[in-house]
This record gives C-alpha cells, sequence and structure tokens, in this order.
C-alpha cells in the first residue's frame, strides 16, 4: 500500500496565490469539510490581506452551511486564534498565508487543542474536498455567525499574566508588525509589562507597503534605524500572521533567527531541567548552550505542527519537556500554549534582557562561533538524491526523521526535499567556517548530477 500524502495542504496548512489556487469556492469546500469533521462552534479569524474578507466569508457560508456556529474573530494574529480556540470551542481557522507576499492566502486548520490540524485529518479534508464529500444540513439547521465581542483581550491577558509585573519597566522597545495582524496585539502587550513602547508600520494595510510580511534584513533597515536612534534595547518584527517574531539588538544588527532561539532556549532550560523540542534543520548551537543545564534536544520533522505535537506525546508519556520551536523565530512555550506564538516571544525577550541586566548586543556577541551555509536547488531527482547521500554518508550518524541528518563531532548537514515544491534545501552548519565548506563540497561533489 502507498503512503498517502498531502495535495494541498503543506507544512502549515494550505496556501496560493489568490485568483489562482486559493479561490472563495475552494475556501467554502475547505470550510465545509471542515464542519463536517468538527461540527459545533468554530472560530475563525484572518491576517490583513486585501483578499481576507472574501476568503473568510467564503469560509463562515462553508461552515454554517454544515450547521456550525461561527465565532466571527477579525482580524488577529494566529497564536491569538489558537489561544481562543483551546479548549474553549470545537476547532478554529485562519485566513492566513503567514510569511508570503500579500498575493497569497491561505487556510490553517486549528483543532480543539489549539494546535495545527495534523496530516491525516489534513489528508481527510483534502478527500472530502475533492469527492464533494460534506454534510450539508437543511435550511432549518444551519449554523449562525456570532460577533468577536473582545476575545483578543484573552489572548493579550494569556501572555502577560505569564511574567512578573512591570517586568519591561526601564526598557524601550520598538515593534514592526509591518501591517500583518500583530498590529493589535505586540504593543499592547509589551505596554502592559511596563515597556515604553514606539512602532513603525503599526497599522493593518494588506497591500504591505512597507515591507513584505516576510521579516528580512533588508525590509527591517527602517527598524534597525529606529532602534538606534531612539536608543531602544531591542526591537522585534513579525510576519503576516505574527506567530513568528525576529529581533534586530541595540546596535541595529539582524539577530539571525537560530541565535535568537538560543538564547531564550538557554535561559528557560537555566530555571528548568528538562527536553526541548525543534526540527532537523535548527542550528546546534541549541545543544551547546543547554547541554550545561542538563537539557537535551529531541529532533523532529520540519514543521511547527510536528513540533507541538511532539511535545504534547512527550509530556504524556510523563516526560518534562520545557521549551520547543523552530530556528525561524517561532518559539513554543509549552506553559502557554503549543504553538509559534511571536507575540510571546516578544514578552520573553523582554524578561531575557531585565533578568540578565545585559544588552542583546552582548548577549549574541558572547555566544559561540557558528557558520551555517544554506541552499537549494531546483530538481524533480529528490528520492537520487537522498539515495546518493545515504550510501556516500553510511558510515555517519543518520537521522532521516526529515530528508537525510549528517552529525559529526565538529559538523552536521541536512539535506530535505521540501514537501510542496521540486525543491531539495541544504544547510550545513559547524563551528569552524574552513570545516563546513570543506563538508558543504563533499555533499555537493556527491549530488552534483542530480542539480
Amino acid at each position: 500500500m502507498t503512503e498517502k500524502k498531502k495535495q494541498l495542504f503543506g507544512t502549515n496548512g494550505v496556501r496560493g496565490i489568490v485568483g489562482e489556487l486559493i479561490t472563495p469556492e475552494l475556501v467554502m469546500k475547505i470550510g465545509m469539510a471542515v464542519g463536517s469533521m468538527r461540527p459545533g462552534t468554530i472560530a475563525v479569524g484572518m491576517d490583513t490581506r486585501t483578499s481576507g474578507p472574501a476568503l473568510i466569508n467564503a469560509m463562515k457560508a462553508g461552515l454554517m452551511a454544515t450547521g456550525c456556529d461561527v465565532i466571527d474573530c477579525g482580524i488577529l494574529p494566529t497564536p491569538a486564534l489558537q489561544y481562543i480556540v483551546m479548549d474553549k470551542y470545537d476547532a478554529g481557522v485562519v485566513i492566513t498565508a503567514s510569511h508570503n507576499p500579500g498575493a497569497y492566502n491561505g487556510v490553517k486548520v486549528i483543532e480543539k487543542d489549539g494546535t495545527e490540524m495534523d496530516d491525516d485529518a489534513s489528508i481527510e479534508i483534502e478527500e472530502r474536498v475533492f469527492s464533494n464529500n460534506f454534510d450539508l444540513k437543511e435550511w432549518k439547521d444551519v449554523g449562525t455567525v456570532i460577533p468577536e465581542g473582545d476575545l483578543v483581550t484573552q489572548y493579550i491577558t494569556g501572555v502577560v499574566k505569564k511574567f512578573p509585573e512591570k517586568i519591561g519597566e526601564g526598557i524601550t522597545v520598538v515593534i514592526d508588525p509591518g501591517c500583518g495582524a500583530a498590529y493589535r496585539t505586540t504593543a499592547e502587550i509589551l505596554q502592559l509589562l511596563g515597556c515604553r513602547i514606539f512602532t513603525i508600520n503599526a497599522y493593518p494595510d494588506g497591500n504591505f507597503p512597507a515591507r513584505d510580511p516576510e521579516p528580512s534584513v533588508e525590509g527591517l533597515a527602517p527598524l534597525a534605524e529606529m532602534v538606534v536612534s531612539t536608543g531602544a534595547m531591542f526591537g522585534v518584527a513579525h510576519d503576516g500572521d505574527a506567530d513568528r517574531a525576529v529581533f534586530i539588538d541595540d546596535k541595529g544588527r539582524f539577530v539571525e533567527e537560530n541565535k535568537e532561539f538560543t538564547l531564550i532556549a538557554e535561559y528557560v532550560c537555566s530555571q528548568k531541567k528538562g527536553i526541548l523540542v525543534t526540527p532537523v534543520s535548527t542550528s546546534r548551537l541549541i545543544e551547546t548552550m543547554i547541554a550545561p543545564y542538563g537539557c537535551n534536544v529531541d529532533y523532529t520533522a520540519v514543521g511547527s505542527i510536528y513540533v507541538a505535537r511532539r511535545m504534547r506525546a512527550l509530556l504524556a508519556e510523563g516526560m518534562q519537556v520545557v521549551f520547543g520551536g523552530e530556528g525561524n523565530g517561532g518559539l513554543i512555550y509549552p506553559d502557554h500554549q503549543f504553538c509559534r506564538d511571536g507575540g510571546m516571544t516578544a514578552a520573553m525577550m523582554v524578561l531575557l534582557l531585565a533578568a540578565k541586566k545585559q544588552t542583546l548586543s552582548s548577549l549574541v556577541d558572547a555566544l559561540p562561533p557558528s557558520v551555517m551555509l544554506k541552499h537549494k536547488f531546483h530538481t524533480g531527482k529528490a528520492t537520487e538524491i537522498l539515495a546518493a547521500v545515504r550510501k556516500k554518508f553510511e558510515d555517519d550518524t543518520l537521522n532521516e526523521v526529515d530528508g537525510i541528518r549528517i552529525d559529526r563531532k565538529d559538523a552536521w548537514a541536512l539535506i530535505r526535499p521540501s514537501g510542496t515544491e521540486p525543491l531539495v534545501r541544504l544547510y550545513v552548519e559547524s563551528s569552524d567556517e574552513s570545516i563546513a565548506k570543506e563538508f558543504e563540497q563533499d555533499i555537493l561533489s556527491c549530488i552534483s548530477s542530480f542539480i
């Protein structure tokens, strides 16, 4: 039997260009499938994209057609909707394309426990969509829409209560929501923590006039300038749906996301001993910095849903799980909720700096040296590439949870096919640049005939 694979859903929901893959018809069908599978009361929300209103109305129509009542939360971060859904509603749906450009939109489906829907359930949605298999109700049994009220405040309060009162007093922060959904939340969270706040791009605009939803070094140059000019301790920026947060240090430098993850992970592990869960693509800096505290790393496939569900599974086995996340600014706090949360990460940086009483730039500069080389290759020969790598490096320690990760004492590498495109990605990391480059060349020589 061949294993079923997702066709519409990628690592984080369905995503594509509006008017091509993503249409109101498709979104309505996904809504009818979700409503058929998770009947009850469903919370829905969206990011700031111009296509959001058309698509969220299609989603609401599909859900109501199956008898579901819909809680309309309007514009809000994905983690805010996940917090609202968690153990309160039967499911949730966010209309978002996260970090993709404005021409894109998509659908993330949230389960009752606040985590994104897993692969098996996503495949069932696809099968229902392709076969038009929906449990539609008669006219007298269709659902209704219930206005949001002020549910976003529940999320803001939920984040703030995890921190000591006024922990941010004396700390100045510049916030860049990038005209995305965090315009509603992050400034208020940090103000409630006592921070002095400046903002840039803190208004909703689905045309994303200032920068792309994906935070980048180039796109965050105005944020960096503002951090320096205001004397802020750091700047924080979000992607379109604010499940991720990235930072600018007090010198105006972009903090590479794996280093951000490492700094926060080290602090968390200094407070509590246990397991950190992260994908095989994450920097080994994490291992290096948390080992002295008696913590260890459990590796998963790439994707926040796999991290979140692994964290839950380990907890169910009686293990102590203290932290999780990805090396892209998407961090997961298990005592808060099991999803990436950009607002929580912004608040965590406030706590970190207040506790360490050091500048962010000094903390970054004190990290051990690390060089990570990255490539992506357009190729339809992923299977051949993996076979060649597996044979050439058979004497090394191999992890095949997602692609092939090669672990050595002084370096590691990951060769991983994309789950949604004809791409193969290569990551190589070492503390020594010459070792990293030599390892990189060994792999490239092995796979050159396939790329």
